[in-house]
C-alpha cells in the first residue's frame, strides 16, 4: 500500500463552494492560535461553540517515528507523514493530536519529518514540519517548539522544504535536542541543504557550514516532478551523552548522511569540525544510528535504499566507540536478504538488548530481529516450521480495529492480520522492557509483554494507535436513512460508519479500492449506494443495496483507468460516472454495461439532481453541463463567470429539484460560492465570500424551512468551517484556531438527522465531525440525545511517585471512572500533608490554595467513558517529608484510592 499522497488536484489549494445573497459574520471575541510564530498571534472570529471528535477508524496510514522521552516514564510521541503529532497519555492508552491548530495556509506543516523529546525538560518537544519538498508544497518547512508538551506551539520558519511525505521519511530521527545543554539542537536537512543548528530552543537556525557532506542519494534522478529526485540529505543526528556534563555543550555527535560512501560522520569538538568516520562499511544507507554509551556501542541500521516503500538489501553494524571497531552484526547474510533494515533501538534498562525490522520486507510478512548480546545472535518474531507454514513467537490481536486483517484470507506463508510493511518505527520504552511500540503502513502495533520472547514464551502485539486518525479523506456522504455516515479514503478504500464512537468492523470490500475517489448514494433510496475508486487490476466501480454494509463490482468501460466521479439518479435505478481515462457514460440497472454520454467533455466532474432521478449535472474547465435523459446526453448551459479551472466542487440540494450549490476556483481567478435555483441554467455569485472549496447541506435549524450550509471556505478575511441557517445570506464560523486540520478543501457535509452536526474531510487527520453546543449536537451514532453528564457515580484514584529528589519530586495521578455513566468534564481536588506545592502539571489545569490542590480536566480530555481513565502528572517541591495525599474527592465525591 502507498501512500505518495497530494493534496486534490495537487494542489490548486484552491477550490469552493457557498450560497447567495450578501454573507455577513456574526462578531464574536478574538482567540489565541495555538499555532504562533514569534510575532503575537492574530485574532480569529467565532460565534458559536462546537466540540469537535473523530469518527473513530484508528490508524489508517504511515507512522515513520515514534519518540519516548527518556528522562519521564510514559511520556511519548509518534509522528507521521501528513497527519501531525501526536502524543501518548498513559491513563486512557490513547494517542493526542497536537498539530490541529495548523492553518491553511500553512497546511504543509501537516507533516512532520522528525520529532525530539526534550531529554533534559521533558515539557519541551519540537517538529520539524514540511511536507514535501518539491512544489507540492508551496511553503517552506519550519520548527515547531512547545513548552507544554505541544499544547501550545511557536514557530521558527526555516529557508527550506521539509519532506514529511517524501521518499526517506522513515529515516532519522533528523531533529535531535543535546542531553547536555538542551538549548543546542541539531536538524538534518534534505535538499542539500546540509546541517543546521540552534542554540536558543530552536527559536533561530543557522547552517553548520563545517558540515562537509549535504548528502548524495536521490531514489529516481530521472523524475522530473522532484519528488523522487530529490537528495534525501542528512537523515540522524545522534549524541554520546558519554562525553558531556550538564550545561556544557556534547562534545561528540554523530550524524547519518544519505550517501551510500560516505553514510556516518562524527565531531568531537561540540560541532566545530567534522570528520567522515574511518573504516566505516559502504554501499548502502545508514536509515537509524542508536547509541548505546553504557556499553559504547553506536548502532547503524543499513539499506540500499531509502525507504519507505523500496530496499533489496540491508545490514546491521556496530561500531565500538572507544576502539573505532566496526563489527557486521547481521543476522542474516547479506545475500538471503531481500530487505533493508531499520525501526532499530535499544533497551535503555538492558542496553545489550536490541532490535531491528526488515522494513521492506513486504511478502510474506515484515520480520522483527532480536538481539540480547549486543548483536552477537539474533532471533526473529517468525520463522518457517515446514515451508509454507511459519512458527511465531507472538500472538495478534486486532480485535480494537478489526478491520486491520483487510478481510483477506491469504495463502502460507501469508497471514492475516500481518505483522506489517513500512516498519521503519521501532522503540522499546526506555522505563519497560516489556512495552514495545513500533509503527507500520497503517497504524501503531505493541506489546506490553515483551519479554516473553527471552524466555521463548508468546508475547501479545496488539493495535496501540487510539486517538490517531490518519487517513486522507476524498469523499463523505450523510444518507437521511441508514447508517449516519459513508466515507471514501485514500489507501484504505473507506467505511460505513454506524456509530462514530467505534471502530467499523471492516472497510469497504468486494472490491476493496486502494482509493475511493467518490461515492453517492440514491436520495429516495438511501441503500443504494455506488462508490468509484482505483485499484491496480480489477474494477473500479461498485454498488451495495443495503447502504453500505456490503458491495458488488460492476464493469468497466474501456479504456478506465481510475475511479473519477460517481452520480446515483434519484431514485437509484440510474447512474452516471466520469471515471479517469474515459469519457463520461450512463447505465440503468448496477452496471453490467454502460454507454457513452454526449455533449459533455472526459474528466467532467458528475452530481446528479436529488428529486429528478432523469436529471444528472456536470462541471468541466468553466462549464456547467445538464443532462434531462438520465445521463444519455448532456447540454453546455449558457451560465457564465463560474471558475475556469477544474477545481470544483457542486451539490443539488435535496428535496428542491434544480437547486444547486456550486464552489471552487483559483486565487488568479473566479474563486467563492455560486448558488442556482434553475437547474444550472444560471448562477448567482454570493458577495463577501472571498473562496470557498467545499459544501454540504444538513438538517435544518430549529424554525428554518432550509436546509443548513456549510462550508470550507475563506470569509471575510478569516479562513474556516463555515455553517449558514439562511441560505446563505449570513455566516458563522464553527471552528476556531485551534481547531484547523491544515488543508480542508476535498469534502463536507452535514448531517440531515442532527442539526448543526458537519463531517469535515481532512488530508491526514480522518474525518473529523463536529456538533454544536447550542444544541448538544446528537449521540455519536445520529439519535439526537445530549452530551453525558459530569461525574455522578463512583471514582478510583492511583496516585504514584514516580521520580524524586532532596527538595522535589514528580507524580503520575490516574483517576479511574469506575460508575456507569460517562464523565463529561471532571475536577479532582486533594490536600498535601507536608506543605508539598505543584510546580508544573501536564494533561489538566491545576491550582492549589495552602495545602489544597484542584485539577481540572483540559479541552481535551474531560469525557471519559465508564470503566476508562485519564491521567495527569507533576513535579512539586517537597520539604524533609514527603507523605503521600490519602483522600480525593472528584467533583466534591470521595474517589476510592488505589
Amino acid at each position: 500500500m502507498r501512500r505518495t499522497r497530494v493534496l486534490t488536484a495537487v494542489l490548486a489549494l484552491a477550490a469552493g463552494l457557498l450560497t447567495g445573497g450578501p454573507p455577513a459574520l456574526a462578531a464574536a471575541p478574538p482567540e489565541r492560535s495555538a499555532v504562533a510564530a514569534d510575532a503575537p498571534a492574530g485574532s480569529a472570529l467565532a460565534a458559536d461553540t462546537y466540540t469537535w471528535k473523530n469518527a473513530r477508524i484508528d490508524g489508517g496510514g504511515f507512522v515513520p517515528g515514534i519518540v519516548f522521552n527518556r528522562r519521564e516514564r510514559n511520556l511519548a510521541y509518534a509522528r507521521t507523514d501528513i497527519g501531525g503529532a501526536y502524543r501518548w497519555q498513559e491513563g486512557s492508552k490513547t494517542w493526542t493530536p497536537l498539530l490541529d491548530s495548523v492553518g491553511w495556509d500553512d497546511w504543509g506543516h501537516t507533516g512532520v519529518v522528525s520529532l525530539a523529546s526534550d531529554p533534559v525538560d521533558p515539557d519541551r518537544v519540537y517538529a520539524a514540519a514540511g511536507t514535501y519538498t518539491n512544489d507540492w508544497d508551496p511553503g517552506n518547512g519550519a520548527v515547531l517548539r512547545s513548552a507544554d508538551r505541544g499544547a501550545t506551539w511557536r514557530k521558527a520558519d526555516l529557508p527550506f522544504k521539509l519532506g514529511g511525505n517524501m521518499p526517506g521519511r522513515g529515516m532519522g530521527e533528523r531533529l535531535a535536542v543535546d542531553p547536555h545543554r538542551n538549548s543546542v539542537l541539531y536538524l538534518g536537512a534534505p535538499s542539500g541543504k546540509g546541517l543546521w543548528r540552534s542554540t536558543d530552543s530552536g527559536a533561530s537556525w543557522s547552517q553548520v557550514t563545517a558540515f562537509p557532506n549535504p548528502g548524495t542519494y536521490v531514489q529516481d534522478p530521472g523524475d522530473t516532478s522532484g519528488y523522487a529526485s530529490d537528495n534525501q540529505g542528512i537523515v540522524w543526528v545522534t549524541f554520546d551523552e558519554s562525553t558531556g556534563t550538564p550545561g556544557s555543550a556534547t562534545r561528540t555527535i554523530y550524524v547519518g548522511v544519505a550517501d551510500t560512501e560516505n553514510a556516518v560522520y562524527r565531531s568531537t569538538d561540540a560541532g566545530a569540525t567534522w570528520q567522515r568516520v574511518a573504516g566505516q562499511p559502504t554501499g548502502h544507507l545508514a536509515h537509524k544510528g542508536v547509541l548505546d554509551t553504557d556499553n559504547g556501542h553506536l548502532y547503524i541500521a543499513y539499506s540500499d535504499k531509502g525507504g519507505p516503500y523500496d530496499g533489496g538489501k540491508g545490514r546491521l553494524w556496530r561500531y565500538t566507540t572507544a576502539t573505532g571497531t566496526w563489527t557486521d552484526i547481521s543476522p542474516v547474510a547479506e545475500a538471503d536478504t531481500y530487505y533493508g533494515f531499520s525501526g532499530l533501538t535499544v533497551d535503555r534498562q538492558n542496553p545489550g538488548t536490541l532490535m531491528a525490522t526488515a522494513y521492506s520486507s513486504w511478502w510474506p510478512d515484515t520480520q522483527i530481529f532480536r538481539s540480547t548480546d549486543s548483536g552477537a545472535t539474533w532471533t526473529q518474531t517468525w520463522d518457517y516450521s515446514s515451508y509454507p507454514n511459519r512458527e511465531n513467537r507472538y500472538t495478534m490481536d486486532v480485535s480494537s480495529v478489526p478491520w486491520l486483517t483487510w478481510g483477506a484470507h491469504p495463502s502460507p506463508p501469508e497471514q492475516t492480520p500481518n505483522l506489517g510493511w513500512m516498519t521503519e518505527a521501532l522503540e522499546i520504552d526506555p522505563f519497560d522492557s516489556d512495552r514495545m511500540m513500533y509503527g507500520t503502513g497503517a497504524t501503531v502495533h505493541g506489546t506490553e509483554n515483551l519479554t516473553n520472547w527471552d524466555r521463548d514464551a508468546t508475547f501479545t502485539i496488539t493495535p496501540m494507535v487510539r486517538g490517531l486518525e490518519e487517513t486522507a479523506v476524498n469523499d463523505l456522504v450523510s444518507p437521511p436513512s441508514g447508517a449516519p455516515l459513508l466515507s471514501g479514503l485514500l489507501d484504505i478504500g473507506g467505511f460505513r460508519h454506524t456509530d462514530l464512537t467505534k471502530v467499523p468492523s471492516m472497510m469497504f470490500t468486494q472490491p476493496n479500492f486502494t482509493a475511493t475517489t467518490s461515492l453517492d448514494f440514491a436520495e429516495s433510496n438511501p441503500h443504494t449506494v455506488v462508490r468509484a475508486g482505483n485499484l491496480d487490476s480489477g474494477p473500479h466501480i461498485a454498488f451495495s443495496t443495503d447502504n453500505g454494509a456490503n458491495w458488488f463490482a460492476g464493469t468497466d468501460p474501456s479504456g478506465v483507468s481510475g475511479g473519477g466521479t460517481v452520480a446515483a439518479g434519484a431514485d437509484g435505478r440510474g447512474f452516471v460516472w466520469s471515471p479517469q481515462g474515459a469519457g463520461v457514460h450512463h447505465t440503468t440497472g448496477f452496471g453490467t454495461s454502460w454507454s457513452a454520454s454526449s455533449g459533455i467533455p472526459e474528466g467532467a466532474v458528475v452530481e446528479s439532481d436529488r428529486v429528478n432521478p432523469k436529471t444528472f449535472y456536470g462541471f468541466k474547465s468553466g462549464r456547467f453541463y445538464v443532462s434531462t435523459n438520465g445521463g444519455a446526453s448532456f447540454a453546455a448551459s449558457p451560465a457564465a463567470g463560474l471558475p475556469s479551472g477544474d477545481s470544483v466542487r457542486f451539490k443539488a440540494l435535496p428535496g428542491a429539484e434544480g437547486d444547486i450549490w456550486l464552489a471552487g476556483g483559483a486565487s488568479d481567478g473566479a474563486y467563492g460560492l455560486w448558488h442556482s435555483t434553475n437547474g444550472g441554467q444560471s448562477f448567482t455569485k454570493l458577495p463577501g465570500i472571498d473562496e470557498a472549496d467545499t459544501v454540504g447541506f444538513g438538517k435544518a435549524a430549529p424554525g428554518a424551512s432550509y436546509q443548513t450550509l456549510f462550508t470550507s471556505a475563506k470569509i471575510d478575511g478569516v479562513r474556516g468551517i463555515f455553517r449558514s441557517t439562511d441560505r446563505g445570506q449570513s455566516w458563522t464560523r464553527i471552528n476556531d484556531d485551534a481547531h484547523q486540520w491544515g488543508w480542508t478543501g476535498t469534502a463536507i457535509t452535514g448531517d440531515p438527522r442532527v442539526y448543526g452536526r458537519v463531517y469535515v474531510a481532512t488530508n491526514g487527520r480522518g474525518i473529523v465531525y463536529g456538533d454544536t453546543s447550542g444544541t448538544g449536537g446528537g449521540d455519536d451514532g445520529g439519535g439526537g440525545t445530549d452530551p453525558g453528564p459530569g461525574p455522578t457515580d463512583a471514582c478510583a484514584v492511583t496516585y504514584e511517585i514516580t521520580n524524586q529528589w532532596p527538595d522535589g519530586f514528580q507524580a503520575q495521578v490516574q483517576v479511574t471512572n469506575t460508575g456507569s455513566d460517562a464523565w463529561n468534564g471532571w475536577s479532582l481536588t486533594w490536600s498535601f500533608p507536608d506543605g508539598q506545592r505543584v510546580s508544573q502539571l501536564w494533561n489538566g489545569a491545576h491550582a492549589q490554595s495552602g495545602s489544597a490542590v484542584t485539577v481540572r480536566n483540559t479541552d481535551w480530555n474531560g469525557t471519559v467513558a465508564a470503566g476508562s481513565s485519564v491521567g495527569f502528572g507533576f513535579t512539586a517541591s517537597r520539604s524533609a517529608t514527603n507523605t503521600q495525599p490519602t483522600a480525593f474527592a472528584l467533583d466534591g465525591r470521595a474517589c476510592a484510592v488505589r
